[in-house]
């Protein structure tokens, strides 16, 4: 009677529990699917059986009627928006109130990794924003224009050779090592061989960032779902060691000063040299009303994570875009003949040569690589955390601090109340006299306001170069095994991972 009496007591605390966890969004009104105990609304992403982003995205195609609707990832509301008008108050216009991404599940920056210009909030991230932003000028641009040019033409070397052989090539991993080889040079300054050597250290590390073991995957997920039990656990712990080996032994090369070279690595050399920086700051305020002031110095620690980030984001963001493009392409064969005409028009006025001024001229091909990115964001999500309580205003309705905001990248890129037959595949909808206003709002690939992707003008240079390497001479077609609808892998998170990568035919052009 006692064991019964304690069970049933139990289960009673248990669903009262669950009611009071679960009771944000309810309180406020706000629509949301059914949460399970412990998982929230994102089991399936735990559980490996979804992504984060098509868990969000399933999210925002359930509710097509609603402006916000509710989410709970495992305990922890948050609020995913499907509104244009909201989404860009968040993003720019109220950004005051939504300064952090909130991927970091404590505020500790403990992890070196989790110090970087993406992941870090508040005054550090303003900080690194505000010492980072003129690496990416368009005259930056320019002059590093010429060692794109020379990765494009290895790119074509690695293309011929793998057509010879009449295998299907992963588009996937030879655009991965094109831009593993591109940021070796244009980044560290340092001659990298990719796409000649299947064993390189860096494309291996670039490989692993994003593709962790099992292990790390399980300690990813209980981090998640449980932050404080388990807030010693590095996202990234599986790849730490080497990032730091890596980097250190590049600084020691140069003895841990700017050498010249004007890449990345000798402008965080620069920054450290240059010493403390001070800022207003977004977080604090004196007794007055006016900001603190906020110092900050460049450390080896934070050298590392931001290296890292340049590596990584441009590695996995840019080969994902590039392959999936080159996808579409095969499948559209129409497209892909208006593509290479447009190539072949603009490279005919630059003597057949690659440039900066060429690739700027290739506008057909701009609006083919922003369908792919329509179709297939490398982020298929945006999101931000709410650093001050908040009102939407139009509906009413206040969110506390704390609560993150989501943004379904790849739900409003398809969505057919924004787009005309959103599932094809047609660069026309990006001409001036198609792409609306609203259009402009909604297409967010490279995110928006403040926190928007700092290095996407080079992203986008490196990819569109990429491109026109390939269609200036090969033509792509589906191969054999090439699924028309690429399976994502399920343990990704920020980025969008295909899995078994994009097989498709070569064949050179006469």
């Amino acid at each position: 009677m006692i064991l019964i009496t304690l069970v049933l007591l139990g289960l009673t605390a248990f669903y009262y529990y669950n009611k009071h966890i679960y009771s944000y969004w309810r309180k406020r009104g706000v629509k949301h699917d059914k949460p399970v105990p412990f998982l929230g609304n994102n089991g399936k992403n735990f559980l490996l059986q979804l992504s984060r982003s098509e868990i969000i995205e399933k999210t925002y195609w359930n509710h097509p009627n609603e402006k916000v609707v509710g989410f709970y990832n495992s305990s922890r509301p948050e609020l995913l928006i499907r509104d244009p008008d909201l989404i860009k108050n968040v993003l720019m216009k109220d950004f005051a109130h939504f300064t952090g991404r909130g991927f970091a599940p404590d505020k500790t920056h403990t992890e070196t990794f989790m110090n970087n210009l993406f992941f870090v909030e508040g005054d550090l991230w303003k900080s690194l924003r505000t010492r980072m932003t003129p690496a990416f000028t368009s005259g930056k641009l320019r002059a590093m224009f010429p060692l794109i040019v020379e990765r494009a033409e290895k790119l074509q070397e690695k293309a011929l050779d793998a057509v010879k052989s009449n295998k299907p090539i992963d588009a996937r991993d030879l655009m991965a090592r094109y831009t593993t080889d591109f940021i070796a040079v244009c980044g560290f300054g340092f001659e990298n061989e990719a796409l000649k050597d299947d064993d390189c250290e860096f494309r291996q590390f670039g490989y692993d960032i994003f593709n962790p073991p099992f292990t790390q995957v399980f300690k990813n997920v209980l981090k998640m779902m449980f932050p404080g039990i388990f807030k010693k656990t590095k996202f990234f712990g599986h790849v730490e060691s080497r990032a730091h080996s890596i980097v250190n032994e590049l600084q020691r090369s140069r003895n841990y000063k700017p050498v010249g070279k004007h890449d990345f690595l000798d402008l965080l050399l620069d920054y450290k040299q240059k010493g403390p920086i001070e800022i207003e700051s977004i977080e604090k305020t004196e007794s007055d009303g006016k900001p603190s002031r906020f110092m900050f110095e460049l450390d080896n620690d934070l050298i590392v994570s931001q290296i890292v980030l340049f590596f990584g984001a441009g590695f996995e963001t840019s080969s994902s875009a590039t392959s999936y493009t080159l996808h579409e392409l095969a499948f559209n064969p129409d497209v892909q003949k208006k593509v290479q005409a447009d190539i072949d028009k603009v490279l005919a006025r630059h003597n057949n040569k690659l440039s900066y001024d060429a690739v700027k001229e290739m506008t057909y091909l701009d609006w083919t690589f922003q369908e792919g990115l329509r179709k297939f964001p490398s982020l298929g999500y945006l999101m931000r955390e709410c650093t001050k309580p908040y009102t939407f205003k139009e509906l009413d309705l206040t969110i506390d601090k704390g609560v993150k905001v989501l943004v379904s990248l790849q739900g409003m890129h398809m969505d057919p109340k924004y787009w005309h037959n959103p599932e094809e595949f047609r660069p026309e909808r990006f001409s001036k006299e198609e792409f609306t206003s609203e259009q402009k709002e909604i297409y967010n690939a490279f995110g928006d306001g403040p926190r928007n992707c700092i290095g996407s003008r080079l992203g986008i240079m490196q990819s569109l170069a990429g491109l026109a390497a390939i269609l200036s001479k090969f033509t792509v077609e589906p191969a054999p095994n090439t699924l028309r609808q690429p399976t994502l892998v399920h343990s990704s998170d920020i980025v969008q991972n295909v899995k078994n990568g994009i097989p498709l035919i070569f064949k050179e052009r006469r």
